[in-house]
């Protein structure tokens, strides 16, 4: 078996795929409260044996981090309680794709890895992948597997952290999809701000995206990931939700560099 860690700013999603590939446990765990190596050691190894898999059964490990100050904590708990070294997705780890950015070394592990399970979920297709996290991202990738680069604008959770810290009146309200866009209630009209302000950056951005590199919107696969992606398809607005997708593309990378 092989363990997949996606370390986000937020939370850490992980995963555990069996020898066949198949994608057989999922857990999650505040980056906030990774704490050391051992405690972070002792967390994998409950969550492991929860899911009925025995911890010796890993065998390899794979992480994309955007996080490094808990790298080293991570990285010691496979070492000291798995007895393994985890392969990190940093440069020079074979991926498969080409990179078409001025900063290669600029792109975060968790845009390479959500390139990556694009690719294995839809392969030879234009990918638009939103990434709903801390930050929302979004890449496009060529038919030719060529990430030819992103853009970034604030997560949703971040907008409303804004809104309430640089403002004297509003306040925090729990994030989810408006029943209607005017509304003449505070905290509805702070949900609909959030909301729809990510679903017009999504139409923005398809819209433009077709536009600039000549592609016709049935020939471009839109995909949506992270946290706050089912919530906002409410409105439609992507081909496909795959809530594994960085998990995917990097089993697919620790398949590449066997």
């Amino acid at each position: 078996m092989n363990l997949c860690l996606d370390v986000g700013n937020t939370q850490i999603h992980g995963g555990v795929f069996a020898n066949s590939g198949k994608l057989v446990a999922q857990f999650r765990h505040n980056t906030s409260h990774v704490g050391s190596s051992d405690q972070f050691a002792m967390f994998l190894l409950q969550v492991l044996r929860e899911h009925d898999i025995d911890p010796t059964e890993i065998k390899k490990v794979a992480i994309a981090s955007v996080v490094p100050s808990v790298d080293y904590s991570v990285a010691s708990a496979f070492v000291k309680y798995f007895n393994l070294t985890p392969m990190f997705l940093t440069i020079g780890v074979k991926t498969g794709i080409k990179i078409a950015s001025n900063n290669p070394g600029e792109i975060g592990a968790d845009l390479i890895a959500g390139a990556v399970g694009g690719i294995v979920k839809h392969p030879g297709k234009h990918l638009l992948i939103f990434d709903f996290g801390t930050a929302t991202t979004v890449i496009y990738i060529t038919p030719d597997a060529e990430f030819v680069g992103g853009a970034v604008l604030p997560g949703i959770r971040l907008m409303m952290e804004s809104l309430q810290n640089n403002t004297a009146k509003l306040f925090t309200v729990s994030i989810s999809a408006p029943k209607q866009t005017i509304s003449k209630d505070t905290r509805v009209a702070i949900q609909s701000g959030l909301y729809y302000t990510q679903i017009g950056a999504i139409k923005e951005f398809v819209a433009r995206v077709a536009d600039e590199y000549k592609i016709q919107r049935e020939d471009m696969v839109v995909i949506g990931t992270g946290g706050f992606a089912p919530m906002l398809n409410t409105s439609n607005v992507f081909d496909e939700i795959v809530p594994d997708l960085l998990l995917i593309g990097l089993m697919k990378i620790l398949e590449i560099n066997q």
